[in-house]
């Protein structure tokens, strides 16, 4: 009966069998809402820029990165290219307002996007695209059993 839990222990089995995801928005508000909606299915990690995405990463392994794409200081579809050539394995999603047509070229050819997202995002999609982009990220980094 004297066994006392700490409820924010890192490593309660709760929180560390959740894939961990990070979130890129330099719109707080935006940032809060998708966090919101991907907590209790992910371990999620919030940022508001390149810059705080790049430290967060150094951190930790992800296994899905989603990232706006116009924000302050350096977009979104840059540091996904960037992200696949350091962690090839780790599913990139891209949110934005207008996908143009060389910048859907180079999402495909440069970056490797799992998804891009089309804002305003539908939290539903925004849930069901991060669990596919786990399972394509398990599948990927899992040897397949011959």
């Amino acid at each position: 009966m004297g066994g006392m839990i700490n409820v924010s222990d890192p490593t309660d089995p709760a929180q560390r069998g959740k894939d961990a995801v990070l979130l890129i928005d330099d719109e707080q508000p935006l940032l809060e809402v998708y966090a919101a909606a991907l907590s209790p299915h992910f371990d999620v990690t919030k940022t508001t820029s390149v810059k705080e995405a790049e430290f967060a990463l150094l951190q930790k392994k992800f296994k899905v990165v989603i990232s706006d794409h116009l924000m302050p200081g350096g977009n979104g579809m840059g540091f996904l290219v960037r992200v696949r050539e350091e962690y090839p394995e780790m599913q990139r999603v891209l949110v934005t307002a207008y996908m143009k047509p060389e910048m859907l070229l180079r999402s495909v050819n440069e970056a490797a996007l799992f998804r891009y997202l089309l804002k305003p995002i539908s939290l539903g999609e925004l849930i069901k695209v991060a669990q596919e982009a786990v399972k394509l990220h398990n599948q990927t980094v899992k040897p397949v059993a011959g």
